[in-house]
């Protein structure tokens, strides 16, 4: 068989349904054998947003998603897409073209060693070498990008090798369960839980799995016990349930900071350390057991007492069958916390200015999206309203991403959802100076037919760093940008554009978007001159009221 031929039916073994890139000379003999295969070949219009579609696959799936590149200049713009899967904990495999590496004519031209630069980006890199060695090495990246914790891998096929004939043999995948906690440590945290009186449940990016919201889920309905959670944990538990105290999505200040300080027990479920930490641990002041798949990494501001390392599902089972609702638990204060929350986010979400404030703009989002629609976002200062005022209701249906906080990724990212759940309503979420970096993909979306609304937060700015410079106390410097006109823009690709034109208008017209086919983009001028008044001083003064 011929060797391309072996690697595309070794990626059909894996289940890969999609691939996701932009080939070059150096992929044909690949591209040949993805032609008379069942796996989907999507040419997007940069590597980039190739390598964000994969890893949101990923992410949605637990199975790794697939990007393709060429070498050099293909291979380089995916780093960013490494980075993000990496960091994000999105399993992901990258392929990359290659050079002959026996004998080539156009001696070091477009070359660079690509395998070390996705070294420290990636958990598995490798150059295959021989025909031979495709079964292997695409097995290994794919249990690698897969295994806890996720992540991306990277495959390198040189043009030579793609076309020895070889008669390798697929590697079938092995059975393979998670680990599950110890018994004693189960044990001591179950007696540290007996003990307390203000316990706290915190969840973060590494519970985002589906058994682990199920059983986390039961244990709070079970236990009564208040849960908040990290921007990357947000919807793994229901927000709209009455235990819920918020998200961890400033640094501090915020009302739920003032519940974490309260709490004398934290569960800390599936804490990375990735994420910006949702609180900073003092020594002796609280107990903070570790749930996750693996142990804890300790620095100056995390060092938990009890860990229990292992299937984080099974970890909250067992937790739950061991324990009952403690008649000395006293959740007083965090009820007072919640009150004050919930009133506090409710405030502007009828705000008639315009350009419209982000409060509003996230509660009209709210009341068009269903429990299980999409809204995809990119990264800007919305970002932090969306975590503090938009209750999710299941697991990754606010897809942001708390881990690299890469602009760009919003649109790609809303493609992948939109392209796997047809049946559901996809929102992107984009800030001007995001949107503009990939969103030349517009055209993908029309080419892929995908039922896609794209929302573009437009204040001709650098919001977040706006916000950041205002901050700090420097001047207003070197944060305006130009922006063409959105609506002809979206236009010029053969999707719908949209303008409206006040406050009151704008959510009948995304109801009208998402209820279409189509690819449909909302130019949205946004006003974020209460941003700096409201996160940086008003919930502090009034959280610190509690």
């Amino acid at each position: 068989m011929k060797a391309s031929d072996l690697f595309v039916r070794a990626l059909e073994a894996e289940g890969v349904e999609y691939i996701f890139g932009v080939p070059g000379e150096e992929n044909l003999d690949l591209l040949e054998s993805l032609r008379h295969s069942p796996i989907r070949m999507v040419v997007t219009r940069h590597e980039q947003a190739a390598g964000f579609m994969a890893a949101t696959l990923g992410r949605l799936t637990g199975k790794p998603g697939v990007c393709l590149s060429t070498l050099g200049p293909g291979a380089t713009n995916l780093v960013t897409a490494a980075a993000y899967a990496q960091l994000g904990a999105m399993p992901m495999l990258m392929l990359t073209g290659q050079k002959p590496i026996r004998s080539s004519k156009q001696g070091a031209f477009q070359i660079i060693d690509v395998v070390d630069m996705m070294r420290p980006i990636t958990k598995y890199t490798r150059q295959i070498v021989a025909a031979a060695g495709i079964p292997a090495k695409v097995r290994e990246a794919f249990r690698r990008a897969a295994e806890e914790r996720p992540g991306a891998t990277h495959l390198e096929l040189p043009e030579d090798i793609a076309r020895e004939d070889c008669d390798a043999l697929l590697l079938p995948a092995s059975l393979s369960r998670r680990p599950v906690a110890d018994q004693k440590a189960v044990v001591m945290a179950r007696r540290a839980l007996e003990k307390a009186r203000r316990p706290l449940l915190l969840i973060g990016a590494g519970a985002n799995r589906k058994t682990s919201s199920r059983m986390l889920q039961r244990f709070v309905d079970t236990l009564g016990v208040p849960f908040c959670a990290t921007q990357m944990g947000k919807g793994v538990v229901d927000e709209n349930h009455p235990l819920w105290l918020g998200c961890a999505a400033l640094s501090d200040g915020d009302y739920v900071h003032r519940a974490i300080a309260a709490a004398d027990l934290i569960l800390m479920v599936g804490h990375d350390v990735v994420e910006k930490p949702p609180f900073f641990m003092r020594e002796g002041r609280r107990t903070v057991i570790h749930i996750n798949y693996v142990s804890a990494e300790v620095d100056s501001v995390y060092f938990p007492q009890i860990e229990l390392v292992g299937d984080i599902a099974n970890t909250m089972w067992r937790l739950q069958n061991e324990l009952e609702p403690s008649p000395h638990w006293d959740f007083s204060f965090f009820d007072r916390v919640r009150q004050a929350l919930c009133d506090q986010v409710r405030e502007g979400n009828d705000d008639p200015r315009f350009p419209m404030l982000p409060q509003r703009v996230v509660a009209d989002i709210r009341q068009c999206m269903g429990e299980q629609d999409f809204v995809c976002l990119d990264n800007g200062i919305y970002k932090l309203w969306f975590a503090r005022n938009y209750r999710a209701a299941r697991p990754n249906t606010l897809l942001l991403d708390n881990a690299l906080a890469t602009m760009g990724a919003g649109l790609p990212s809303a493609m992948a959802a939109a392209l796997l759940h047809p049946e559901r309503k996809v929102l992107a979420v984009c800030g001007d100076g995001g949107f503009m970096m990939n969103s030349q993909e517009l055209e993908t979306c029309v080419r892929l037919r995908l039922n896609l609304t794209v929302l573009v937060l437009r204040d001709d700015a650098l919001g977040m760093i706006r916000w950041k410079q205002e901050e700090m106390g420097f001047g207003d410097y070197a944060m305006t940008l130009g922006n063409p006109d959105f609506v002809k823009y979206a236009e010029s690709y053969g999707a719908r554009g949209h303008r409206p034109d006040s406050a009151q208008a704008f959510a009948p017209l995304l109801a009208r978007c998402l209820a279409e086919d189509g690819v449909h983009l909302i130019d949205l001028p946004v006003d974020y001159s209460q941003n700096a008044r409201i996160l940086n001083h008003e919930l502090r003064e009034r959280a610190d009221a509690l």
